[in-house]
């Protein structure tokens, strides 16, 4: 995508109402605009990341063996009522009448449908079990939304519901969700830590809340050191057998962590100061709830031996528009964001530092449609503008990594690569920046650390080549 054609409306100071570091980075770069408190437009380069976002929970959603739905965002209020949540919700839920009078809300959360759904289509243990998801916008009435996309009133979120026939297969639900959040969150390269945490008003006495630690974090949670070097990674290639989640799940949350609501003091005291008190970002909470829906809803399966049960139920959750703002609070450094690779609105920024100079704009082209060809998601800087600008802006929307011509380097044959989560910047030649950038197996990333004065000298290049003082 060319810049010259692309919407990206930046900002070049911090908005006075945004408060925290991914609200501010979000609307200076573009991401979204505000509609009304707590409800956002997602403009181009917000979207693509909320679509990569999206992908990768899709993804380990449907690895897990849930089959995808999609329920409506309204719902009739008599649901609520069978379940008993109608009048115990809050002022939380959006509650409407349609033209006819009848009673409708704008859901927070599906258990309600998804239940209705179930009761009236699975009558036996040989339906059984299955795991039902959608990612659907959600809307939860705040009394004071705040933090941009991390606490606002409409939110999109994937929401699983579980369905068993007994306890045993239940908990092997609840275990498979508990892995695929750990898989999910890991591709995103987050550190999201399983703790203990209330169910509130979805219910049932088992629930964890994946947290990642952030000095902006809205709540306090209590995690033993231990979980500040897990490799998150080591549960990647494990199967969905009973045993093997049982003991993934028995292992991580063997390791003390829980959020301040349940934190207990006399089981963290024999830890001693391995318990570290910190902020957290809730990024998903999953729930085991049994029949707490089921029964009073008429969500029935007649069992092996002929007798109907109320199924055993679990949700879960994830928010996928949070995860966005919580991905930059663990991303970003003073100059703006520096996002994952997994989740990158694009993956190079491409910048010609001389569009006006027919050579650079012939290499830069080129070098564009051939990154394009090669599938590589490039976002190209051929504006009219001063190089400092345009390092600024891809400073700011953090793209992993970027390729600059202009005409000092392409005099020697070579263009600049800066990697953006290092900052190391190297020359190299237009064959070898395709290559690196085309063939995951030769990038260098992490770089390697740079020779004494390397750094310097990039930047000195940069200055020279842009005319100011620094980049």
């Amino acid at each position: 995508m060319r810049l010259s054609e692309y919407f990206l409306p930046l900002l070049r100071e911090n908005p006075s109402e945004a408060q925290v570091v991914s609200h501010r980075l979000m609307l200076r770069a573009g991401m979204i605009r505000q509609s009304s408190a707590g409800i956002y437009s997602w403009l181009p380069l917000g979207l693509r990341v909320l679509k990569k976002v999206e992908r990768i929970v899709r993804e380990e959603q449907d690895r897990a063996g849930a089959l995808e739905i999609l329920m409506p965002t309204i719902q009739p209020a008599e649901l609520w009522r069978e379940s008993g949540r109608y009048d115990d919700y809050g002022r939380e839920m959006l509650r409407i009448r349609d033209r006819h009078d009848r009673e409708m809300l704008y859901g927070p959360t599906n258990e309600e449908q998804v239940t209705e759904i179930v009761r009236a289509s699975i009558k036996s243990y040989r339906d059984l079990p299955k795991l039902l998801y959608h990612i659907q916008w959600k809307f939860r009435d705040e009394v004071r939304p705040r933090f941009g996309v991390m606490r606002g009133r409409e939110f999109l979120m994937k929401d699983a519901y579980s369905f068993d026939l007994d306890f045993a297969g239940g908990r092997h639900s609840y275990n498979k969700m508990f892995v695929a959040y750990l898989r999910t969150f890991a591709r995103m390269g987050l550190k999201a830590i399983p703790m203990r945490a209330e169910t509130g008003p979805i219910g049932g006495d088992l629930s964890h809340e994946f947290i990642i630690l952030a000095d902006t974090g809205e709540s306090g949670v209590h995690v033993h050191a231990d979980f500040i070097d897990t490799d998150w990674r080591e549960f990647d290639s494990v199967g969905w057998e009973p045993p093997a989640l049982q003991e993934i799940v028995d292992h991580y949350t063997s390791i003390y962590a829980a959020t301040d609501e349940v934190h207990d003091t006399e089981a963290a005291a024999k830890y001693g100061e391995k318990i570290l008190s910190r902020r957290g970002i809730e990024v998903g909470q999953i729930f085991y709830f049994g029949d707490k829906y089921s029964r009073p809803m008429g969500a029935l399966a007649i069992g092996p031996d002929g007798e109907a049960v109320a199924l055993e139920m679990g949700s879960y959750g994830i928010g996928v528009s949070r995860l966005v703002g919580a991905l930059i609070e663990a991303n970003h450094d003073d100059t703006g964001i520096i996002w994952p690779e997994s989740v990158a609105p694009f993956r190079v920024g491409l910048i010609n530092l001389r569009p006006g100079d027919a050579r650079c704009r012939k290499a830069a082209d080129g070098l564009y449609a051939k990154l394009l060809g090669a599938g590589v998601e490039v976002l190209y800087d051929d504006r009219d503008e001063s190089p400092g600008a345009k390092f600024a802006a891809m400073d700011l929307i953090g793209l992993p990594d970027q390729l600059v011509i202009g005409p000092r380097g392409l005099a020697g044959g070579t263009v600049e690569i800066k990697h953006r989560r290092s900052g190391e910047r190297r020359d190299v030649s237009i064959e070898m920046a395709l290559s690196q950038l085309t063939e995951p197996s030769l990038r260098p990333h992490p770089f390697p650390p740079s020779r004494a004065g390397e750094g310097r000298k990039g930047a000195e290049r940069g200055q020279e080549e842009s005319g100011v003082s620094g980049r």
